[in-house]
């Protein structure tokens, strides 16, 4: 009970301090963004490194922030009935999503796109555009990264799922 207490409290943290990361990229997309606009409209030039660091950022936020969205719960569902059920049910529902649904689809991408990303290790890949970012590997990798980062968080969710289906509350257990 402790190591899965334990355990869960890790993913939250790395996660949560994952989350602080992302908080920052969102505050790069805008200046990038701000500064693409005034390069645009007020000189009349655009760079395409600038316009490349958008989509980067832009992509590093999706992806790495995924395991935090679902750490704070703001991934998109249904509520029309999830919301009426007792805590027992929408953990069954939980756990039974992240075992039939979550681990299954985090493994198979996890699984094709390491080997996407290390093949652009290997050959430093960058962008194919004149003045285009140089390091185009380092996105890439954020693919397994960021699904890494929402398996253990569905695996936190599942855990606790799982001990609310018992009857025991794992944040409570030992603490009397």
């Amino acid at each position: 009970m402790n190591f899965a207490r334990n355990l869960c409290r890790w993913i939250d943290a790395l996660n949560r301090g994952v989350g602080y990361v992302v908080a920052w990229a969102a505050f790069l997309v805008v200046l990038a963004v701000f500064t693409d606009v005034i390069m645009r409209y007020a000189f009349n030039t655009s760079y395409v490194f600038v316009q490349e660091m958008e989509w980067h950022l832009f992509s590093f936020i999706f992806l790495i922030g995924a395991g935090y969205t679902l750490l704070k719960d703001g991934h998109v569902r249904v509520d029309l009935i999830y919301q009426r059920l007792s805590p027992k049910a929408k953990a069954w529902i939980n756990f039974l999503g992240v075992i039939l649904f979550l681990i299954p689809g985090c493994y198979m991408i996890i699984n094709t796109s390491y080997k996407f990303a290390h093949n652009s290790w290997m050959t430093f890949e960058g962008s194919p555009d004149p003045g285009g970012i140089p390091f185009r590997f380092i996105i890439k990798s954020a693919i397994p990264v960021g699904y890494i980062l929402i398996l253990l968080q569905g695996m936190a969710l599942g855990i606790r799922s799982f001990f609310t289906i018992i009857g025991k509350d794992l944040e409570q257990e030992g603490q009397s």
